[in-house]
């Protein structure tokens, strides 16, 4: 059993993926922290708080909410609000999976990531949904403190978090723990929707266009829908090497 966790989420302090990690979490650690954002943070990446002061609410022992980004909250909690580092940062449990394209944009995957950049062994849980009034929470609960014990036993590189999405299915239905690499994923584009408010005055929607894509091998989308359980590494280093290769026949280096 680990002494301490730091928990953070891009949810919420208040959204129920957030109470499943801190029963995944109270399986593997003696002593656990919780530090998530006051309102919702989705979709910000691994931002954060360079031009606002970020304030910090005392919501019980050991758990706090801040007006920041899930980065803002590793960072908080990890190099301020505790007194000794964590040994693990599980941030999550996101509502809806996180494959391909979209942990660019997730803040579940951003706060991970930054947990990784302050040197500590970091995994971005998330629990796959296609209704979001009905998301199969259970099935994260039964499996999240199996599959972080599981991986923390086998470690990865300092330079990597790990991205774990739980199948759509009940737990007894899940397939086994299968390693696959972020594929495309569904994202086609984004969209812009404009309306006017009751002054007549005109605001606007930002919202991602989806569909289906060629994942290619061994991708994790297809293994989700498969009913697996999927673990993705994760790093910074985003060089694309093909076209690195390209670009090197014309440029100096």
């Amino acid at each position: 059993m680990l002494n301490r966790i730091l928990l953070t989420n891009d949810d919420g302090i208040e959204a129920p993926g957030l109470a499943i990690l801190e029963r995944i979490a109270g399986e593997l650690a003696r002593e656990i922290w919780v530090v998530a954002p006051e309102h919702d943070q989705s979709g910000v990446s691994h931002a954060v708080s360079l031009h606002h002061p970020i304030r910090v609410s005392e919501r019980g022992l050991r758990r706090y909410a801040i007006t920041g980004t899930p980065g803002d909250c590793a960072v908080m909690g990890a190099c301020h609000l505790m007194p000794e580092a964590p040994q693990l940062l599980l941030s999550g449990v996101n509502r809806g999976a996180n494959l391909g394209l979209e942990t660019v944009f997730s803040g579940t995957v951003g706060g991970a990531m930054t947990g990784m950049l302050l040197g500590i062994p970091s995994i971005a849980l998330s629990q796959a949904s296609t209704d979001r009034t009905n998301v199969c929470w259970e099935t994260a609960a039964a499996l999240g403190a199996d599959a972080v014990r599981r991986l923390v036993a086998i470690g990865w590189g300092a330079a990597t978090c790990l991205n774990v999405n739980f199948p759509d299915v009940p737990a007894e239905e899940a397939g086994p723990m299968t390693l696959a690499r972020q594929g495309p994923g569904l994202i086609q584009g984004l969209r812009v929707e404009t309306r006017t408010d009751p002054r007549g005055l005109n605001y606007h929607w930002v919202s991602f266009r989806r569909g289906p894509r060629d994942q290619g091998p061994e991708s994790d989308v297809e293994a989700l829908h498969a009913g697996k359980i999927v673990v993705t590494p994760l790093r910074y280093d985003r060089t694309d090497e093909t076209a690195y290769a390209m670009l090197a026949k014309a440029l100096p280096r």
